[in-house]
């Protein structure tokens, strides 16, 4: 289990809230940081390409209005992996005692998850294997800035 210092917890709301911004925020940055430095993506093309789940190819000449729909969903699935853990980690309690590799370990299904069901599943559709660089920064950014995070809000509620 986590010790706060001066004992303090969070409420499950707000520890998934935490989350929900911590994990989306480390995502996106990651992206936006990876993505423009490989390729030059932008901000806004990286939240695009998040919108294509929804609108396919044509999210790509969006607009504001794409961009801000790529950053709502993408803040969205953010919730949902957080609240997921969450939920879990109350059930099985060893995921609260042990988080960072529960953490990790929840952080690369969730990779294989969004990777190999629910992305080929929307407007997007199946994708060839990434490449090595990307397959590896997908795989950390993953373990560490989606899978501890959860965890360790999970770990820090005080319904934990």
């Amino acid at each position: 289990m986590i010790a706060v210092r001066d004992g303090t917890r969070l409420r499950a709301g707000r520890a998934m809230l935490y989350g929900t911004l911590v994990v989306g925020t480390l995502d996106a940055l990651d992206a936006i940081v990876f993505f423009g430095l490989r390729s030059g993506a932008t901000p806004s093309r990286v939240f695009r390409s998040i919108a294509a789940g929804w609108f396919g190819r044509a999210a790509g000449s969006g607009g504001l209005g794409t961009v801000a729909i790529g950053a709502a969903t993408h803040y969205f699935v953010a919730f949902g992996i957080v609240a997921t853990y969450f939920a879990c980690s109350r059930r099985l309690r060893v995921m609260t005692r042990h988080p960072i590799p529960c953490g990790i370990a929840y952080g690369l299904l969730v990779y294989v998850f969004m990777n190999h069901l629910v992305i080929p599943l929307s407007a997007i559709g199946p994708t060839p294997w990434p490449a090595l660089p990307v397959l590896a920064n997908g795989l950390l950014i993953h373990a560490f800035g989606i899978g501890i995070p959860s965890a360790l809000f999970a770990a820090l509620s005080s319904d934990s």
